[in-house]
């Protein structure tokens, strides 16, 4: 009995050894009307498939004379044949203005996709591909994801004694159980919590106080910050560690999952029920945390929404996002598996360009999700050939690329890469689609349901090409998707009095609409344009000038390896722009008063002149939050002497 338990679940059981049904294909290449194609270009795109097909699929295709009749008369690129052996069976089907009274992402979308595994109506692609720097690789089916998330919920019901509502903190890397603890806490009605594993001590402390979590998931690295703070949270009854070994006090989630039932009945959310909660990035402050309910997740199933990517179950997408922000809920499960696509996840303890690069040569990945800086070191790569086999579209986020980096990207890889925005607080908002025109520097148009405008600190809505705030029609509908509201209990904690959640959420209500915080402009066409946060935004000498726009202007010179741009006190105008820059290696010897000039000529030359920062300071590190994004709130405070 024990065995069959641990081939149940045993999460380095994916390094399969059977022969591939694939090679035997292979082998008949030349017997194959597809002689316009290489074959090792063939075996390489079809060799993928490796592990996830089952002993009945492989006696289809034993005969090498029924593969031959297979394929007579057809003449097809790899990516063709691919598409056309398993495009499958189309997701589940909404229309733009749905609002359905219950859903649940799991019963609704994931069990869907594993019916139609069952009905043999969706080809044997897996629904996670994950694979690590050792070799190893993972193919769950959805009919596997669907056992092994209920026997998760059976974790946490049976074992943990969690309930609907409660709240569990989940810090994991990109290891296979994120996946099955997050969709095994939407099977319960459990809210997960997610954090990036950067956290320290002091991080965690703040998250289960905050938000009253009664469990955290964690891995062995993290065990020892979470016992230095436990005692400080009397109301985390539940601790569990994703790890081959024991750890006192702790229960392992590998052991538990083995020795419970697949069987467990899905609750029946509310479309109103809360989901998740995701702590903002807190550049301006402590982390707030905005609460999600089931429409996050079911935005993703409307049919305008499912343009952004406009995935098909014949794609594979491999989003790079941190386990800990939402991008990752949205860009790691809701988007791949709504469309009953693969999702690819390679563990990347480290971002390492040359580990990107060879993985999008060696796996048929079509779709790739990933931060500015991905591409930027890509392109750093001293590699003459980026022109991926199977890659079709590239999109980012978060902050914006250089043009010549976008021209560089389209030049070597021959794609273009899309830009999209969003927050925590509203998930992917604003995108350029992929039928879309592309406008450089642009963040794309607003995604149904949400109606964004630019407005003023009333809340009224500005003509096209004035610089406002972005803002989410809230009334008289509140959209689905958007935060329901930032979650805080009144309490006192070692962080002080917090306040409570309607005060918080009132805060950023601005008449009819939810204030992002966020600068930009829209123009005659709906694209809009991201200027930079409204706190960044320097007003000096009359002119208003967004921090990004000097930053990226200086990234274009060699010198800089990174900068921060803010608002600095003058006698004489009031304020002026301030740089802090971190030199690059080669330029530290440089002499620094001649270099000051350089910078500030080089700026002069590429963007409008007011713009240029008249006072530079050269800095070792530049002070970020956990998720990497620059505090200029504390560069502020120094500038003006606030403590």
């Amino acid at each position: 009995m024990q065995s069959n338990l641990h081939d149940t679940y045993n999460p380095r059981a994916g390094k399969q050894k059977q022969k591939d049904p694939w090679d035997l294909l292979s082998n008949q290449y030349s017997q194959i009307n597809c002689h316009q194609v290489q074959r090792e270009t063939l075996v390489q795109k079809l060799k993928w498939r490796e592990g996830c097909i089952n002993m009945q699929w492989l006696k289809r295709f034993q005969s090498s004379l029924g593969i031959c009749k297979f394929f007579h008369g057809f003449s097809l690129s790899p990516t063709h044949l691919h598409r056309q052996l398993f495009s499958g069976v189309e997701a589940p089907r909404w229309n733009d203005h749905d609002s359905p009274e219950e859903f649940n992402f799991a019963s609704d979308i994931l069990d869907y996709w594993a019916q139609m595994e069952e009905e043999g109506k969706r080809g044997p692609s897996p629904a996670l591909w994950w694979v690590n720097g050792q070799g190893e690789e993972i193919k769950w089916s959805f009919r596997k994801l669907r056992d092994l998330t209920c026997r998760t919920a059976n974790v946490f019901e049976q074992i943990c004694g969690l309930q609907q509502g409660d709240r569990l903190a989940l810090v994991l890397p990109r290891v296979p159980e994120w996946w099955l603890v997050t969709v095994g806490c939407i099977r319960t009605g459990v809210i997960f919590m997610p954090g990036t594993t950067q956290l320290k001590a002091k991080d965690i402390l703040y998250r289960i106080q905050m938000s009253q979590a009664k469990a955290i998931v964690t891995t062995g690295s993290l065990v020892p910050e979470v016992e230095s703070v436990a005692s400080e949270c009397p109301g985390l009854k539940t601790k569990l560690v994703v790890s081959d070994h024991s750890h006192e006090g702790w229960l392992n989630f590998r052991s538990l999952i083995k020795s419970v039932s697949p069987d467990h009945t899905c609750i029946k959310s509310k479309m109103k029920d809360p989901m998740a909660i995701f702590f903002t990035s807190g550049t301006t402050g402590y982390p707030k945390m905005a609460k999600h309910n089931q429409g996050l997740a079911f935005r993703s199933c409307i049919p305008s929404c499912r343009k952004f990517l406009n995935l098909k179950t014949s794609d594979i997408l491999w989003c790079m996002s941190d386990p800990g922000w939402i991008l990752a809920t949205v860009g790691c499960l809701i988007e791949p598996w709504t469309s009953g696509a693969t999702l690819f996840i390679h563990h990347l303890p480290q971002f390492d360009p040359k580990v990107i690069v060879e993985a999008l040569f060696k796996y048929p990945i079509t779709q790739c999700l990933a931060a500015p800086a991905v591409y930027r070191m890509v392109l750093q790569q001293k590699i003459s050939n980026l022109r991926f086999p199977t890659l079709e579209h590239c999109t980012t986020g978060g902050e914006s690329l250089l043009p010549e980096e976008y021209e560089q990207w389209k030049q070597r890889t021959g794609l273009l890469i899309h830009e999209v925005y969003g927050q925590s607080e509203t998930g992917i908002s604003c995108a350029i689609l992929r039928e879309m025109k592309i406008k450089r520097g642009s963040i794309g148009k607003a995604i149904l349901p949400f109606d964004i405008q630019i407005i003023d600190e009333k809340g009224n809505i500005l003509p096209p090409n004035t610089e406002g705030y972005i803002g989410f029609r809230i009334k008289p509908t509140r959209p689905l998707g958007l935060f329901v509201e930032y979650e805080m209990e009144l309490q006192p904690t070692v962080f002080g009095l917090v306040q409570n959640s309607p005060e918080k959420t009132s805060e950023v209500e601005c008449g009819d609409f939810y204030n992002t915080g966020d600068r930009g402009t829209i123009d005659e066409d709906g694209y809009f344009w991201f200027l930079g946060r409204g706190d960044d935004v320097i007003n000096a000498s009359g002119y208003r000038i967004g921090p990004a726009e000097v930053e990226n202007a200086l990234l274009e010179h060699p010198a800089v390896a990174e900068s921060a741009v803010v608002n600095s006190p003058d006698k004489d105008r009031g304020e002026v722009v301030k740089a802090f820059i971190v030199l690059t290696p080669e330029f530290l010897s440089h002499d620094q008063e001649q270099l000051i000039k350089e910078l500030q000529q080089h700026v002069k030359s590429v963007t409008a002149p007011y713009k240029y920062p008249r006072k530079v300071e050269f800095v070792s590190e530049l002070p970020k939050t956990i998720t990497g994004k620059i505090k200029r709130k504390d560069l502020r405070k120094r500038e003006f002497g606030q403590k």
